[in-house]
């Protein structure tokens, strides 16, 4: 792309195709390029095309703005099921919230990406399968198989609506980086909208106390229920219509959390040779440490994908790299701790579950690990980073299908 753009500087109607062939590509090789070309008029126009961020919200088209309301709807009704059928509530919501969610996420990509038939049957038929297989299961609270379904289908059809994201560049690294971008943008955007109706329930509830109205029971039954679902979708077309509410929070998230989980990651290494703890007898302990290492890795990947800048700072660099090492040695200490209790006390799904988690992050921290080294050492701009980032998310999407789908077949249900 990056050729293709300088070979066609003054022509604006290749320009314009090139655009319309990848607007992801095109916007990231763009904005490398137009410093070393900014007094060319044709590309000063194309820079303020692509990176002009106006001061109101938009709401989209009018077209985009009636479908994402009729799936917001879509969403709630489907939320409210149990409120209007007898329907174990539990039983639902631990097996289909996630379906409700992500099918209306996928749904809404569909649409906008313009997605080929095939590709919309294709996701269609996955929702469906995942659907009737959840549902299914053996309702045995016991089941550990079980447990582990319902953990890791989610992430699974998480991946689904990554598939329609990305659209037609499934194998694009820059397009799977961004989805990861607009994940952190809808954790942001929909923690406001989360925050803003709980502080509207709490007056709305209080108001009607105060008048005598006791309405709690009906309130968290039919109305927050029936919102819940409908906050990702309204969280995704907020950030899709109005990137420039959110992409230049995540990357100060990021600066700030590196440096801080990093002290606390180290100074917990420490505290664990005073502690007295056995780490390989001790299950809560391990727990524990396994949580830890999840929310190091997420705040590692949060940082790479929100880096904004190709050539990041030595600092940040530094900061990231010691903080991969440190989570490479934790989850070698995890690693460690799971396999010696397999050793000792036989094989559980759970345990197989978490090895396999644990040697996939494994592997992939050391990737991350050496693309950073080389990208502070050679200051080398990000994109190898996130491309060790991006190149294994297939090698996570075949373990929660794995685990979540066939675990349960593989241990008879237990």
């Amino acid at each position: 792309m990056r050729n293709e753009i300088l070979n066609h500087l003054d022509d604006p109607k290749q320009l314009e195709k090139l655009y319309q062939d990848n607007k992801t590509s095109f916007k990231a090789e763009f904005n490398l390029i137009f410093p070393e070309h900014n007094e060319n008029k044709l590309l000063q126009y194309w820079d303020e095309r692509l990176n002009y961020q106006g001061s109101e919200i938009s709401w989209g088209s009018k077209k985009e703005f009636i479908f994402v309301l009729v799936l917001s709807l879509i969403a709630g009704c489907l939320a409210s099921i149990p409120s209007f059928f007898k329907i174990d509530s539990e039983f639902f919501y631990t097996r289909n919230i996630s379906l409700i969610i992500f099918s209306i996420l996928a749904t809404y990509f569909c649409w906008k990406n313009r997605l080929p038939k095939k590709k919309i049957i294709i996701t269609g038929v996955i929702f469906l399968i995942t659907l009737i297989f959840i549902n299914l299961l053996p309702a045995n609270n016991n089941s550990n198989t079980l447990i582990l379904s319902l953990f890791h289908i989610p992430i699974f059809l998480w991946t689904v609506v990554g598939f329609t994201y990305v659209g037609n560049s499934l194998n694009d690294n820059r397009k799977r980086i961004e989805f990861l971008r607009y994940n952190g943008e809808l954790l942001i955007m929909s923690g406001l909208i989360l925050i803003t109706g709980a502080v509207l329930t709490a007056i709305t509830i209080g108001l009607f106390t105060v008048i005598g109205f006791d309405i709690n029971e009906f309130y968290f039954k039919h109305v927050v229920i029936f919102c819940l679902p409908i906050i990702p979708i309204l969280g995704t077309f907020l950030t899709q219509t109005n990137p420039q509410l959110v992409n230049k929070v995540s990357p100060v998230i990021a600066k700030i959390f590196s440096p801080l989980v990093l002290i606390t990651v180290v100074v917990y290494l420490i505290a664990i040779l005073f502690s007295g703890k056995n780490l390989y007898n001790d299950r809560d302990f391990l727990m524990l440490f396994n949580g830890l290492l999840i929310g190091v890795i997420a705040i590692i990947l949060f940082s790479v994908s929100t880096t904004t800048n190709q050539n990041i700072s030595q600092v940040s660099g530094i900061i990231l790299f010691a903080l991969s090492v440190v989570t490479v040695i934790v989850s070698c200490m995890a690693l460690s701790a799971i396999l010696f209790r397999i050793s000792t006390l036989g094989i559980t799904p759970n345990r197989l579950a978490v090895v396999g988690a644990n040697l996939l992050m494994l592997t992939n921290l050391f990737w991350i690990s050496f693309q950073l080294f080389k990208t502070v050492l050679k200051k080398s701009d990000i994109s190898s980073v996130e491309n060790a980032i991006a190149s294994f998310i297939p090698f996570y999407i075949l373990w929660t299908i794995i685990v979540g789908f066939f675990f349960p077949l593989l241990f008879n249900f237990r």
